[in-house]
């Protein structure tokens, strides 16, 4: 039976996986405060309806890098999908399709991009760490190119991967038998093998990770493609108004799922300052701790274009696989557009900041 909350399908989820995979998929950084301070900044927001407005017809569709969406909503890269389940990736792409979404697939994918591809029916995104070896870098270019991808997500806020206490505890690796299968395995080798106290997630981006790139070597990478950059991780206004002046397409604001810098703003009280910082010369997305239909109202009216949803995305495709994490993207779209109707707005384009109170 479908779950009917996100809630019943995290309680499904945690009870199918292993605990180290449990704590590597659901834990943070640090002292793990961002894995609940981006739940609590959304409920300080409330949402102020307006009423006796036409809403029979409620569509909750947009249009983002030339593509329509059916909602404003995309899933959020996230590598391994395989620890949730068999089919991994390409369960998760077929799902979207089905709902209409876009799908960012991690470089660290465990199914390969052609094999996503095939699967998939709605847009597809890669997304990227900037590598030290950067001919990798530029064949996974490539490929996304020739499978159809239509946008490239560079990860900017990681140049290594922050300490995570559950990983480091449970000497977290990737298990054996699974792999990122679009990355050559030399480079990815440190990943696996797993050490006593240390996370070989963390030794993997210490070896493989640049942690020396800035905005000027975002010129390799548009010199190897044509198409559109996403930058994802990008909490600071003056950070924004330097990705316009670079000609991104389009932000990902994102606290990283609470994986990255402990004590960091909330990826939604960082929003309004990058929608004005960018004053609509690019898109932008929010990223972290979606949970409701609710929360796209937020974030629309807090001036961004979409959503991104992580974690519950994993608890679908450990709760059943293709099937859960369509129930999942279901919950989310039908509270969404409930919200549309019981808010007033009709359209996408009608949320904005009079429909917030902060509190």
């Amino acid at each position: 039976m479908a779950a009917l909350t996100l809630r019943e399908y995290r309680t499904e989820a945690e009870g199918r996986l292993p605990g180290p995979v449990w704590d590597f998929l659901e834990g943070g950084s640090g002292t793990e405060s961002m894995l609940t301070a981006g739940r609590a900044a959304l409920d300080r927001i409330r949402l102020r309806p307006r009423c006796l407005v036409d809403v029979s017809a409620c569509d909750p569709g947009v249009t983002l890098l030339g593509s329509r969406w059916a909602a404003p909503l995309g899933i959020a890269p996230m590598a391994y999908h395989q620890l949730a389940h068999s089919e991994g990736e390409v369960a998760t792409a077929r799902a979207a399709g089905a709902a209409g979404v876009p799908l960012t697939v991690s470089m660290f994918a465990s199914r390969t991009l052609e094999d996503i591809a095939e699967a998939a029916s709605g847009p597809l995104w890669l997304q990227l760490y900037w590598l030290r070896r950067r001919e990798a870098l530029a064949e996974l270019v490539r490929r996304a190119e020739d499978a159809g991808y239509e946008a490239l997500v560079l990860t900017v806020d990681a140049p290594r991967v922050a300490h995570r206490p559950r990983d480091a505890r449970n000497g977290f690796a990737v298990p054996a038998g699974m792999r990122a299968v679009n990355v050559d395995p030399a480079v990815m080798a440190a990943s696996h093998g797993g050490v006593a106290g240390e996370s070989a997630i963390a030794r993997h981006s210490r070896e493989q990770f640049d942690p020396s790139i800035t905005w000027s070597d975002l010129g390799w990478l548009r010199e190897r493609t044509s198409l559109p950059l996403v930058l994802k991780g990008v909490l600071a206004s003056e950070d924004a108004e330097l990705a316009v002046k670079y000609g991104v397409e389009a932000l990902v604001v994102s606290n990283h799922g609470g994986r990255q810098l402990d004590f960091a703003i909330p990826a939604v009280d960082a929003l309004e300052g990058i929608v004005e910082a960018v004053d609509g010369r690019c898109r932008i997305i929010l990223d972290g701790a979606i949970r409701h239909g609710a929360d796209i109202a937020k974030a629309l009216c807090l001036g961004a274009d979409a959503v991104f949803v992580g974690r519950p995305v994993l608890w679908g495709l450990a709760h059943s696989g293709a099937a859960g994490v369509a129930g999942v993207l279901r919950v989310l779209m039908d509270e969404f557009e409930e919200v549309m109707a019981l808010m007033g707005a009709p359209r996408v384009g009608d949320f904005g900041n009079s429909g917030i109170l902060h509190h």
